[in-house]
């Protein structure tokens, strides 16, 4: 399908069973930034192996959870994380590599987990490993056995290109990083009794606590006698100690009675069938699997048929599992009473909500034993292709909304992206699925359909992966969608800038599409080939194609097709300079979608035509387009966008002589830019922010951030241009101008981070009135300069790092027992201040200034960093001292 996006351009829940002898988190601090899911239940026991992994993760960087099928390595490694979050300010993130099978997946997982948005035309790796450089964060990469050589290929990678990233793994399988550490989970047992002592209380041992947690959970009443607990200990060692058994074991107690479940469950292990052969025992890793198939042959009927069809999701609501999972044996009316019926007994879990729908999961043991059954009853393929039938059709929905010419509520129009980025982890399977059985032509369908959400959320190496791998199958020369699939894929490698390769699938694309007769995308195609040729600066064979392609879209009705093509047009235009020109064609386009509500093209037209009349000098007109997108893409969570917008803004405020905005929203700009992994923004941004302090005669510290621009520019491949840019014919006197080229140097020299956080600073100086400014210089240079260094004279600069080489901690910018918020805060950091002082909670203050909670934290701990200090509490009490004062 066609995509708007970047066409038009000129250019956890945490309450601890027990106090732990573990660091505490300080209180009143802001909240930890992580994305942890929240447990559905209670953690019970492991008191010792938490603190021993805590004590590893302090002393290693690297640590793998290493124990069977079921041992409740996840849950540990997740509670190890929740206790940590004091350690790693850059927070703490969760990658789930369950279904992952390739090094490029992997990345995409920790992309997804930390934030980092791909960048046009750079190597995934390329942009995670920059993006985690200088940042304090552990990453929990959980079911690392499939990948255990990818994953240790990217975990070597990040720790040794990250100096400050830890990570922590799981695995069924030893992954060994270089210099890491490999912990054994061990399994839960009772306590080994000294000679002569008495024994201890059954209803103290850490699996007879889980097992009556479970029965609890289930039924708050149930309560166990003491023989009862003798009987429960003996369940959990028949278990092997392995959580997830007892668990079950537990969930099963109140309505089958202990009693009767230990003699059920001897019964069945005692079997002939199930003996080991002589001279041998069972492993631990059989174990759960016996217990897991002792439950599933004792539950009803109707829970086992579900059971089984539930393992073909990764995630579920009920509607999803009515329409996938009901047939004429199992009604849809009670396929609520049986979810919730395995979820009492542990067999499912609640991960969250979606629109006010409750979504589901199995435990990945629990999926893959109900996979093998719905193997066995000769369902598989039958019940993937009615999930993969259900799956086509919600992501088809989602392209018809969005190309359609219809009026419509956005909300509506949006409800199919929200509603696939709910169901990723299941569509990533059903495209491995497809793959692996040489289903072309579902595949493609699944490829195309997506293309959009590849396309938008920046997913362009992820889609040209699964479109690459489905394309070379063998069917895939005689699949009716095979043209479809060339059009889209070349709609990935024009997002990724490699035009060459998006210009031959495109025009191969085409040509099938003509010969089908396959008219909507015939458009699609013409409007992505001029695309193509604009980036290009083809101007003849870019206006050929948008003709041709507007000419179809309105001999169809095609309203969405033709905003496109008016936007291109509109491109072309100003690339010729003819800005009037293409300032009509914009507000064409718009006109067309506004008309029928398409907030997201009406966004990326916006920024377009925002760039164009920047260019052309209409700052009234760049303003109000860079802020109608700024509130669009913050909508739809578009980040790389977002920060595109903000250092709009603040390029446009600057040309305005309004300086003080234009710092506060270049500032913003370039944190979420460096934050989202967006190495060209950030750039650009630190060279915007250079020329507006070096107007403000803040010379020095302008030549070095222009410096770091171009290195960073320098270091993606890009073009660049030597010192002092942009400052070449600022200074004619040749002793000043190398001043400029020696300032200029020394930034080149600085890595991205050192160069944010003076831009920071470079900022904050920026704010202060300039008599203060020129007062502070004055009383400065009385003070004895720094040696100079004995090889170049020159004062000792080390980018930001003591003599050891390490980096220093940042230091607060200014004294807050001297400096009043007014003067050492931006606007935005002011407003934020305030709202701190009133108690409020990140969600709420970006609720009352239209932000994301994510930016408001971010304020608060540059807040934090400015000034010193380590909480709220110090905030609040800062901001009411210089009110009273």
């Amino acid at each position: 399908m066609s995509s708007p996006c970047d066409p038009c351009l000129p250019g956890g829940e945490h309450t601890p069973d027990q106090p732990l002898p573990v660091k505490a988190m300080a209180p009143l601090t802001a909240p930890a930034r992580h994305n942890l899911p929240r447990p559905g239940t209670s953690f019970v026991g492991r008191e010792p192996d938490l603190s021993d992994l805590l004590r590893l993760l302090g002393s290693s960087r690297s640590v793998t959870i290493r124990g069977a099928d079921g041992i409740g390595k996840t849950r540990l490694a997740l509670r190890v994380a929740e206790q940590s979050t004091v350690s790693f300010p850059d927070g703490v993130w969760f990658a789930d590599l369950t279904d992952v099978r390739t090094r490029l997946e992997v990345y995409a997982r920790v992309a997804e987990a930390v934030g980092v948005v791909e960048e046009a035309g750079q190597p995934l790796a390329t942009t995670v490993t920059e993006a985690l450089r200088d940042r304090r964060l552990l990453l929990l990469l959980d079911s690392c056995e499939h990948v255990a050589e990818e994953v240790t290929e990217v975990g070597d990678a990040l720790l040794a290109a990250c100096p400050t990233v830890s990570l922590l793994l799981t695995s069924e399988q030893a992954v060994r990083l270089s210099g890491g550490t490999v912990w054994m989970v061990p399994p839960m047992s009772q306590p080994v009794v000294a000679r002569n002592a008495p024994p201890p209380d059954p209803a103290t041992t850490e699996p007879v606590r889980l097992f009556l947690d479970r029965a609890r959970a289930r039924d708050p009443r149930f309560d166990a006698s003491p023989e009862e607990l003798e009987a429960v200990s003996s369940l959990c060692d028949l278990a092997g100690g392995m959580p997830l058994g007892i668990e079950m074991l537990g969930a099963e107690a109140p309505e089958s009675g202990v009693e009767t479940l230990l003699q059920g469950l001897r019964t069945y292990l005692s079997s002939p069938e199930l003996r080991p052969g002589p001279g041998q025992a069972v492993s631990r890793s059989q174990v759960l699997p016996l217990v897991l198939d002792y439950v599933y042959r004792n539950l009803p009927e109707a829970e086992r048929v579900l059971l089984r069809r539930l393992s073909v999701f990764r995630g579920w609501d009920l509607e999803l599992a009515e329409q996938v999972c009901a047939d004429e044996g199992l009604p849809e009316s009670t396929i609520l009473d049986l979810i919730t019926s395995l979820l009492n007994r542990s067999l499912a879990t609640v991960t969250g909500e979606f629109e006010g729908r409750v979504r589901y999961r199995l435990p990945e043991a629990v999926r893959r034993f109900a996979e093998e059954r719905l193997a066995e009853a000769g369902e598989s393929e039958l019940f993937q292709d009615r999930l993969l039938e259900r799956m086509l059709a919600l992501v088809e929905d989602l392209g018809q909304k969005l190309e359609s010419s219809r009026s419509m509520p956005w909300s509506e129009r949006d409800s199919g992206r929200r509603r696939v980025i709910a169901e990723y982890d299941t569509l990533r399977s059903l495209l491995r699925w497809s793959h692996l059985r040489g289903a072309a032509e579902p595949g493609l369908r699944l490829c195309v359909s997506l293309s959009a959400h590849w396309v938008s959320h920046h997913n362009h190496s992820e889609g040209a992966h699964w479109m690459d791998r489905l394309l070379a199958l063998e069917e895939t020369a005689k699949a009716p969608s095979r043209a479809r699939a060339l059009v889209g894929r070349a709609q990935l490698a024009r997002v990724r800038r490699d035009h060459e390769l998006a210009r031959s699938l495109g025009e191969e694309g085409l040509r099938l599409c003509r010969e089908t007769g396959d008219d909507a995308f015939v458009r699609t195609a013409l409007n992505l080939l001029a695309l193509v040729e604009v980036r290009e600066r083809n101007a003849e064979e870019a206006s050929v194609l948008v003709e041709e392609a507007l000419r179809l879209c309105r001999e169809s009705g095609d309203l969405w097709g033709e905003a496109i093509a008016l936007g291109t047009r509109a491109a072309l235009v100003a690339h010729q300079g003819d800005y009037p020109t293409s300032d009509h064609h914009y507000n064409a386009a718009l006109t067309l979608l506004r008309g029928i509500d398409h907030r997201w093209g009406v966004g990326v037209i916006l920024i377009g035509q925002a760039r164009a009349a920047e260019g052309g000098g209409d700052l009234m007109t760049a303003d109000r387009c860079y802020r109608e997108a700024l509130d669009t893409q913050r909508m739809i969570g578009a980040t790389a966008e977002e920060a595109r917008c903000l250092a709009g803004i603040g390029r446009v405020a600057h040309a305005q002589g309004s300086p003080s905005q234009a710092y506060d929203y270049l500032s913003e700009g370039l944190l979420l830019s460096h934050q989202s992994g967006q190495r060209a923004e950030a750039a650009r941004i630190l060279a915007a922010i250079a020329r507006a302090a070096f107007e403000d005669d803040l010379r020095e510290p302008a030549c070095r951030l222009a410096g770091a621009a171009v290195a960073l520019r320098e270091r993606m491949g890009l073009p660049t241009q030597g010192a002092p840019w942009p400052f070449l014919d600022m200074e004619p006197v040749r002793r000043r101008r190398r001043h400029l080229v020696a300032w200029w140097e020394q930034g080149y020299r600085l890595g991205q981070a050192e160069a944010v956080v003076e831009a920071e600073q470079l900022v904050a100086e920026a704010r202060r009135p300039p008599e203060r400014r020129r007062r502070d210089a004055a009383r400065a240079s009385t003070v004895t300069a720094p040696p100079a260094n004995a090889e170049t004279g020159k004062r000792s600069r080390s980018g930001g790092r003591n003599g050891s080489g390490r980096r220093r901690a940042p230091a607060a910018s200014f004294s807050p027992e001297v400096t009043s918020p007014q003067e050492s805060l931006t606007k935005r950091e002011l407003e934020i201040a305030r709202l701190v002082s009133t108690g409020k909670s990140n969600p709420e203050i970006a609720r009352d200034l239209f932000i994301t909670p994510s930016t408001a934290a971010r304020h608060v701990a540059n807040i934090n960093r400015k000034m010193g200090f380590h909480s709220r509490t110090q905030i609040t009490a800062w901001v009411e001292r210089h009110r009273t004062g």
